[in-house]
Order: structure tokens, then sequence, then C-alpha cells
């Protein structure tokens, strides 16, 4: 299943994603006499979505043909959702990308980071180079969202406990970065620096992970592409090592490493493409910029 929370009267609501558009949790509430939550993050967090899962493949698909569906075009979309207790960045998870900084991969554990939840943005939402950063970069990444409490999961058992995968532009201030490492949460903390969404694609919906490409977009160019199977710590290990660092919760996200950072300046449009999922679009503004003009 494809889920996504979109605006609408001023609200952020949690929706299925069919052929046919983007359906309201509401509305199969309303229509076909269901209880559910409509905030993703609060069905991910009561295991709903397994019932919702479960539902949709033995009725609900041909159900939901009962419900209005909102049509694509119409759709202004919002981060699947703004509260998640924990975000996990992997750095340099690619050996390339490690090399484009000069830096060395890691290869004995992952170079992980926190963000704090308000970095986040949506779809098509301004991302602001802040006035501290004259080199801020974007970075396509793969999503994995966990949707059951679990502590020192094995990487065979991993995938029993994610949500599913979902798309990720997530920022650096790079010359932050580079003055010291030891400002790597700095620079990337920023408002506006995590971007996701706009669909959380259930993990039945993904044949093998290993096999997707993630692609860094600029401005309609590729900047850079690779398969998740040439990742130093591929997702079920991630999954696993962070799970044995501290408990992770429904909800939690970890953004598994970008297959390359590209410099944004303002004006331009960065986008996030990964095999089978919805591009996941954001433009940029520079706010030294805007700073100077006022």
């Amino acid at each position: 299943m494809r889920f996504a929370t979109i605006k609408r009267n001023n609200n952020e609501m949690g929706a299925i994603v069919v052929e046919k558009g983007i359906i309201l949790l509401k509305a199969v509430n309303n229509t076909l006499g269901k209880n559910w939550h409509t905030s993703l993050l609060e069905i991910i967090q009561s295991r709903q979505l397994e019932e919702i899962i479960d539902w949709y493949q033995i009725e609900g698909k041909r159900e939901l043909e009962k419900c209005e569906a909102i049509a694509m075009d119409n759709v202004d979309y919002a981060p699947l959702y703004r509260f998640p207790r924990k975000i996990w960045g992997i750095g340099l998870n690619y050996a390339e990308h490690a090399s484009d900084l000069s830096e060395t991969a890691p290869n004995t554990e992952p170079a992980s980071f926190m963000k704090p939840d308000t970095t986040i943005i949506g779809p098509n939402d301004v991302i602001k180079i802040p006035l501290q950063s004259e080199r801020t970069t974007a970075e396509a990444e793969l999503g994995i969202i966990i949707g059951k409490e679990c502590k020192n999961v094995s990487e065979e058992n991993a995938k029993d406990v994610i949500a599913g995968f979902t798309t990720i532009i997530d920022m650096t201030a790079e010359d932050i970065l580079q003055r010291n490492p030891r400002y790597l949460t700095r620079s990337k903390s920023f408002d506006t620096f995590f971007s996701f969404g706009p669909e959380l694609m259930t993990k039945d919906e993904v044949e093998e992970v290993l096999d997707l490409h993630v692609s860094t977009v600029i401005n309609g160019h590729l900047h850079r592409k690779n398969v998740i199977s040439n990742m130093t710590f591929r997702p079920w290990n991630l999954v696993s090592f962070h799970s044995k660092v501290m408990t992770l919760l429904p909800g939690d996200i970890i953004s598994t490493g970008t297959p390359g950072a590209v410099v944004i300046r303002d004006g331009d449009v960065v986008e996030c493409h990964i095999d089978g999922f919805a591009k996941l679009v954001n433009r940029v503004e520079d706010l030294k910029l805007k700073n100077s003009s006022a």
C-alpha cells in the first residue's frame, strides 16, 4: 500500500494512495464505517497499519472504490508526519560519496547522527539556506520507517519491525562541517534541512530493497545515482545496529545515506528519485539574499 499526508482545509490529513487518486482516511471511516486514526504517525504508533494492510489485501482494494478520491492534480502534499521520536541519518554510506568530501568511508560501523524534528518539511516546501552557511548541500536518500518498538533486533528479523520506506532529501551546511567534524550536529540541524514524503510505501510493495536506485537530481539534471546494494551498511544492518544503541519506536526514521550530495543555491530545484516511488521535489531559497534585499 501507499500512504500520504495531504493539506486540506488548513489541516494535514492522512490518506491512502490509489490509482484513481488520493482517498482521505477520514473518508474511509465515514464511508466504510471504519474507526482508524487519520494521522499517519498515529496509525503507525497504534499498530493499525498492519490491520489496514491486511484489510486492503483481502477486501479493501475493492471497497475503496466506494470512497471519493481526490485527483492527484488537486493534492498539496505535507510531510508524512512532523513529530517522530527520532531521526537517524547515516553519513558516507557509499564510498563514492565519501570521495566527494575527500573522506574515508567508514567500514566497520555506520557514521550515524541525529536530527531534530524542527528540520522537517514536505514536498514542494522551501529549503532555506541559512545565513551561517556559504555552501549547503542536498542529498537524496532512501528512508526507513520503523513500525514496531524494538531493541536488539537481528539483521535477519529487521524487516519484521519496519513499516515501510519513503523518499528523503537531507541537507548539510557543508562548510560548517568541514571546519570541524565535531560540528556535524549543527551542520545537519538547521530548519528545513529534512524533507520527506510524499508517500510511505509499505514494505510489501518493495520486492527487493537492495535493487532500488537512488538519484540526486538538481534542476532536472541527474547529479548522482547509485543502487542500495552498493551501500557499505545496508538497510537491515542499519536497523539492527541502531536498535542495539537505543530502543527504536514506531515512526522513527532512518535516512540511509546518499549516493551524492549536490551544492544548492537560491532558485534551484532539487529532487529525490527512487525506483517505483513518487519523486520528492523541493525548491531552494537562500536567506542571505532575502536578508540583503530587505
